[in-house]
């Protein structure tokens, strides 16, 4: 993601706005430190509306209905590798 300072993004507000609406995100900085970030309206859209839904089959349905999608093919071999192998620690029911 491109970065600016505040004073170059009101310098050239127009042109940020540009490249925001061609998805484009640009972050602004105030002394070499983040302190917000410009995007399209549709991008705002799409991130505030996935906290307004709390519906998790919801969430599942707009995300593979998103033409953007795609599924990750991993093996049942390659997710069993994600496990954490060490020893479990000893447990017993207290008295």
């Amino acid at each position: 993601m491109p970065e600016t300072s505040i004073a170059e993004a009101k310098a050239h507000l127009t042109h940020f706005i540009h490249r925001a609406e061609q998805g484009e995100m640009v972050r602004i900085t105030r002394r070499g430190k983040p302190v917000a970030v410009l995007l399209s309206e549709d991008a705002y859209a799409r991130l505030s509306k996935g906290q307004e839904t709390s519906d998790f089959g919801t969430l599942v349905a707009e995300m593979r209905a998103d033409p953007t999608f795609q599924p990750i093919d991993w093996t049942p071999e390659e997710i069993d590798a994600w496990r954490d192998r060490r020893p479990r620690r000893e447990f017993t029911w207290p008295e």
